[in-house]
């Protein structure tokens, strides 16, 4: 067992596992607690689905439990009820020290560039209505 992966403790487990969904039709899930460790490893650490451990168990296995407990409000529902037993159910928050953006989120190569519109180029009136506004003044 690799020493930075994440497990939840005999604690945190006791408070979670009472509000996990029961309703299990078909095939019997695999291991909850080892699964969610992996699904909060996963938030955590930032890495690809893809890439989380494989003392998790498979990362489809993983990735399709969150996704679908995602969908069905599991989470939500999840993150209430231990809200709820805290000091205030009706305001909580979620930090991070980090938020990953695409590269392109800054406004690509070279920054920002205002550039005019064909029509206001070859000397077209703007409809716009601050043009209106300032025009009149």
């Amino acid at each position: 067992m690799r020493k930075h992966l994440f497990w939840l403790s005999d604690a945190q487990w006791a408070r979670i596992e009472p509000h996990l969904p029961t309703d299990v039709r078909g095939v019997a899930r695999q291991d909850d607690r080892r699964v969610i460790s992996g699904i909060v490893h996963v938030l955590k650490t930032g890495c690809r689905w893809c890439d989380c451990p494989r003392e998790y168990g498979p990362y489809t296995t993983v990735y399709n439990r969150f996704v679908r407990w995602a969908r069905r409000g599991i989470w939500e529902n999840l993150f209430r009820r231990l809200a709820g037993a805290g000091r205030s159910a009706h305001t909580q928050a979620i930090d991070s020290t980090h938020v990953k953006a695409h590269r392109s989120a800054a406004g690509g190569k070279g920054g920002s560039k205002i550039r005019l519109s064909a029509a206001h180029a070859v000397g077209a009136t703007r409809r716009s209505m601050h043009f209106q506004m300032l025009r009149g003044v």
